[in-house]
């Protein structure tokens, strides 16, 4: 689903969304029952394990986060990053303990190097503007940890199913950004290693990749 982004419209990407309770909402009603087990799932490719520094890229009202916590255990930490004022603030009042929040662009992340041992992102990448996306991609790379995991979630088209069309109908531009051809060379030129992608029922796909241990020079140079 989409989250709180703050962007120049001309780009090509998917808007901002500031109302995290309509938004929840929302979700809710279009998922029909489907959403826990889709983050569910990303939240095991992501690898994640306890004491981890896991960062949420794009984290809206914290969703992901909260699923993410208790798999890292006390020993670990989960921090959310969303453009949207409304959104981190939504999330950090029902954060547990253990997840913190901030506010920023996924192309310009205000975190140090390393720092992480894995990073996640649902349905995010969509709603930067095109001109920032490689960007946005370097930054995951350059917040991981050389071994650090990544994990993206993404929209893909539908295909001829009732829930579907309405899906299409509502998140048509989101849907049609081609970032399930896109994202693969986004990550290996900035020195992602891909390790798969595969399809996740209705309308979504999962990237997973690892930062390598002994990191090669990104295609596009430094961040």
């Amino acid at each position: 689903m989409c989250h709180g982004r703050k962007h120049d419209h001309g780009d090509q990407g998917g808007g901002t969304i500031d109302h995290p309770r309509a938004y929840e909402a929302l979700a809710a009603v279009i998922l029909a029952g489907r959403r826990r087990r889709m983050y569910t799932r990303m939240a095991e490719l992501s690898g994640v394990r306890p004491g981890d520094r896991v960062l949420d890229v794009g984290c809206g009202t914290g969703y992901l986060t909260r699923l993410v916590a208790p798999r890292v255990g006390p020993g670990g930490r989960v921090t959310g990053l969303d453009a949207s004022a409304p959104m981190i603030e939504y999330a950090r009042r029902r954060a547990p303990g253990d997840c913190s929040y901030v506010v920023g662009e996924g192309q310009d992340m205000p975190l140090p190097d390393s720092s992480f041992d894995v990073v996640v992102s649902s349905f995010a990448v969509h709603h930067i503007p095109a001109s920032a996306r490689a960007a946005t991609v370097r930054e995951m790379f350059r917040v991981l940890r050389p071994g650090g995991r990544l994990l993206i979630a993404e929209f893909r088209p539908p295909r001829g199913h009732a829930v579907e069309h309405v899906l299409n109908a509502l998140f048509g531009p989101a849907l049609r950004t081609g970032m399930r051809e896109l994202l693969p060379g986004l990550c290996a030129e900035a020195g992602f290693q891909v390790e798969r992608v595969e399809p996740f029922r209705p309308v979504s796909f999962h990237l997973v990749a690892v930062r390598p241990a002994a990191d090669r020079e990104p295609a596009n140079g430094p961040s």
